[in-house]
């Protein structure tokens, strides 16, 4: 049975203090970069968000597995006896780690089908399969052609170091690119064609490498990266800025609020810490201390009318939601790339804004807010469409709407699992029934 949430928030008043989890997108280029580096790095704080955890394991797995083999090899004893390969890694809806793994297990031996859930098989993969072919990778489609499953085969042998990629598609097919780049033989010059996407993702990529002491060069349109060595290190995962926009939210919609988010620095490598910015627009002041970061909530007319998501597209169904929620008819750009996420974002956000009138009109990749006819509904249910950012995203209209009912309520597992208990523990009421 479907575990569905029903919450509650009997007043407009918000007070004190979540420990939130390890960034979900840090955590997996580290452990990543921990797999590649032979040993040499080691991941701190790693995330509990379950795409982590299941990062995490499947590379446990296949290093265990390579450790085996090694073994046998110095033993001179037949493979079969003592090693079974990894051959079918099913990842479920994470779709980073299909990325970061595709390109991971691209320059493996082992041969592996890559799989996933039926959305992860709608969700494309081509552009980034055509790069590793170019470089040498032997990848076959088991389905439709340029989407999940794949099957990798091994036997990497490069052929060029130099490749192009679309800059506006996604950031993720770069960032796996750039992760394996030093375990190339004659390296890589990634040259990236039109607008980047998501630029911060990139940077924090290079910004974790160069922590491992990989070093690059970043010129014009394009990065390159030799074949080098890890260094021995650590490297140190930051609490999850994602996670803490939904705070932010919260703190936008109440009539008053302070909330402290431990372990949050204004030095961040995550591009969704400019969320502290982006509130200071519906009067959040972010006052860095003791170790954290507390919000406050102050009254301030709302005057910005225009937001650029394209560099922090995981904060737009946050931002959406409160400008809606405020009334507040803003307009959108660079959201193109919400349309191939765990569900297309642009068309979730449409069906569940309707609900309390509000549309979100979409003209030539601008989207404009029509609050005009909203109006707030006694109890709304939210389908969240497989997607953790739907349910967290709506969760704060519980501050203006009497109940919420969200379907499949253990979905926000995917990158914060605390967080309905985090919601109760700063006095929302939270009740889980059976759907």
């Amino acid at each position: 049975m479907m575990q569905n949430i029903i919450l509650k928030k009997g007043n407009k008043q918000v007070n004190g203090t979540v420990n939130l989890t390890g960034s979900k997108s840090e955590c997996n280029r580290a452990l990543v970069i921990e797999a590649l580096s032979g040993g040499k790095v080691k991941v701190e704080n790693i995330s509990d968000a379950a795409d982590a955890v299941l990062l995490a394991g499947i590379l446990r797995h296949n290093q265990e597995s390579g450790i085996k083999n090694q073994q046998v090899l110095a033993g001179r004893e037949p493979l079969t006896t003592h090693y079974s390969p990894l051959t079918t890694v099913d990842i479920g809806p994470a779709g980073t780690a299909m990325r970061f793994l595709t390109a991971y297990f691209a320059i493996q031996d082992n041969e592996v089908i890559l799989t996933g859930s039926q959305r992860m098989k709608e969700r494309p993969i081509g552009i980034l399969v055509d790069a590793l072919r170019e470089l040498g990778a032997h990848i076959d489609y088991e389905e439709k052609e340029g989407f999940p499953p794949i099957k990798l085969k091994g036997s990497f042998e490069q052929q060029t170091s130099k490749i192009s990629i679309k800059g506006n598609i996604s950031s993720q097919y770069i960032t796996a690119l750039l992760l394996i780049a030093a375990r190339l033989p004659f390296g890589l010059e990634l040259h990236i064609e039109g607008e980047l996407t998501s630029r911060p993702y990139v940077e924090m990529t290079l910004a974790m490498l160069k922590t491992a002491n990989i070093q690059h060069t970043w010129q014009d349109n394009v990065i390159t990266i030799s074949n080098q060595e890890f260094a021995t290190t650590e490297l140190h995962v930051e609490p999850d800025w994602s996670a803490a926009s939904y705070w932010y939210s919260i703190a936008a919609l109440a009539d008053k609020a302070e909330i402290f988010l431990t372990g949050l620095t204004p030095y961040s490598l995550q591009g969704d810490s400019v969320i502290t910015e982006i509130m200071a627009n519906f009067g959040i002041t972010s006052q860095f201390k003791d170790g954290g970061v507390q919000l406050i909530k102050e009254a301030k007319p709302i005057t910005r009318k225009a937001f650029d998501l394209k560099e922090c597209p995981d904060l737009a169904q946050t931002i959406i939601v409160v400008c809606a929620a405020l009334n507040h008819e803003a307009t959108f750009t660079g959201l193109e790339t919400l349309k191939i996420k765990e569900t297309d974002r642009i068309l979730a956000l449409q069906t569940e804004l309707a609900k309390m009138g509000v549309k979100l009109i979409e003209n030539d990749e601008v989207y404009q807010l029509d609050c005009s006819e909203k109006f707030i509904p006694e109890r709304m249910f939210i389908n969240t469409y497989h997607d953790h950012r739907m349910a967290m995203a709506f969760a704060p209209l519980a501050l203006i709407s009497p109940e919420l009912e969200f379907e499949n309520g253990p979905v926000v597992d995917k990158s914060y699992p605390a967080f309905w208990t985090d919601l109760e523990k700063i006095g929302f009421e939270v009740k889980q029934i059976e759907a």
